[in-house]
This record gives structure tokens, sequence and C-alpha cells, in this order.
């Protein structure tokens, strides 16, 4: 019997290819995202090619009952949730207090509350069923501070930590949670975020978003918590232990700054 997958952001970059890679494994989707239209042209293609069944609903994570709206329509539905993948999120770039703030408030909203918002709503019903795995999309940038990116950092850092610790809440059900923390890759994030001209993008070698799916598909089925593709990614992350964290935070400042 053929699961359902729910996945946010799923018109591009790793949430288009987290969809297809649950495509091409026979689980029917649920894909929201605000492009209704690329919604669409997804849905056509992956039913005539993997036989599935893919239910598209248009909404933006941002406006503020939409993780609520999202459910209701989901059981309007009658459609059962087995896995939920909370990708939709986006950056920005530039110092806090120069920043619009409404974007910040937007991405705050996206990244933490309807990731927060979407798990909650899900994950006693995947309880009840004794089955169901959730995966967070957070980032490298879960591991230091983030000048330059402050809000977006911080963002990364809530998912990490949330995901770890309602992993450990649910050990004793079969609901399984793996954070997928990826570091830079291509996926238009680097345009959306205003980042063409930040360091950072411009002096690391960029993963592709298919490998970073399947590498993450592979870690959620394998039941893996914190799941960092790239050996360079793991060592970034877990090797900022052993440095002062006010070093940290100068070595993020002068790597993320803009190019002059």
């Amino acid at each position: 019997m053929k699961q359902t997958v729910l996945i946010t952001g799923a018109t591009g970059g790793i949430g288009y290819e987290l969809a297809e890679v649950f495509a091409e494994n026979n689980n029917n989707l649920v894909l929201i995202a605000r492009n209704q239209t690329r919604l669409l042209e997804i849905k056509q293609l992956f039913e005539k090619k993997y036989k599935i069944k893919v239910f598209i609903l248009g909404k933006d994570l941002s406006e503020k009952d939409a993780a609520v709206e999202i459910y209701q329509t989901i059981k309007q539905q009658k459609i059962t949730v087995n896995v939920l993948v909370n990708n939709a999120g986006f950056g920005d770039f530039g110092e806090f207090h120069k920043t619009d703030w409404q974007k910040q408030y937007e991405m705050v909203q996206v990244n933490i509350i309807a990731l927060m918002q979407l798990t909650r709503l899900f994950v006693p019903e995947m309880i009840s069923l004794n089955h169901g795995k959730i995966m967070n999309v957070a980032s490298t940038a879960a591991f230091p501070p983030g000048p330059w990116m402050s809000v977006y950092y911080a963002s990364k850092a809530f998912v990490l930590s949330f995901s770890e610790s309602i992993a450990q809440e649910l050990k004793h059900t079969e609901v399984a949670v793996t954070v997928l923390c990826p570091g830079p890759t291509e996926t238009g994030f680097v345009e959306k975020a205003d980042l063409n001209d930040s360091k950072l993008f411009k002096s690391n070698n960029i993963a592709d978003a298919k490998s970073v799916a399947v590498y993450g598909y592979k870690k959620l089925n394998k039941k893996v918590i914190i799941a960092i593709p790239g050996l360079g990614n793991k060592i970034t992350a877990w090797g900022q232990r052993f440095v002062p964290r006010s070093l940290v935070r100068k070595i993020m400042y002068k790597k993320q700054a803009p190019i002059r």
C-alpha cells in the first residue's frame, strides 16, 4: 500500500527533488507551495511518469493560519499523511538593522512557526497510527551564529534544536524525526536571499539539490536524527564545537561579508 508524503516548498530546489525521490519510490504526494501553476505541472508530470496520486495545494506559509488551513484541507480530503517533510524556507542577506522588517517576520513565520505548527498538527495522528516520519530541513547554518544573515541562521538553529528535542520525546513511539542540514546548495536560494555578493557563496563548492534529496531520503528511512550531507559540511558543523564561540562569530562575519 502506497504511503502519502506531504512536502512544503515543493516547486523547486531540495523540495522538488525530495518530491521526485519519494515519487520514484512509489509514494503518493501532497505538495504545498505558493505557485499553483507550477504545482499543477508537477502533478501532471509525476502522475503520468510514476503512476502515483498527487494532491496539490497552493498556500503561502508566511500567512498566519496557513498551516491550520493545510491541515483542515487534508482532513476534508480524507488523506492520511504518513511522512511530513517541512522543507519550505527562505533567507535574507544584510545587517539586521538595515533589513526589511516584514521580510524578517515572514521568514520566522515560514521557517519556524509553520514548521512547528504542521508538526504539532500531524504528529498525534502518526502516534495513534503507530507509524510516521518527519523530515525538517534545516541547514549547516543551524550550528554557528550568522552575521549578515542573523534571522535565517537563528531560524535554522531553532529547527535543529526543535527536531532533536521532539525526536527524543518520540523515542518511545514509532514516529521518527530527521533534521536534514545541507550546506550551500544550488536551489535558487542565493538569488532569493540576495546572496550574490556574499563571499560565502563565492568560495564554497555548491552541492546539487538532487544529491542532497537522495541523501536525506536515505537517512530518513534509516531514522538518523541529524543528517549532514558531505564530509566538509560535517567537519564544519561539528568542528566548531572545539573553537571559542567568540572566534566563530568573527570568522562567520568575515566569511559572509559582502564582496567589496
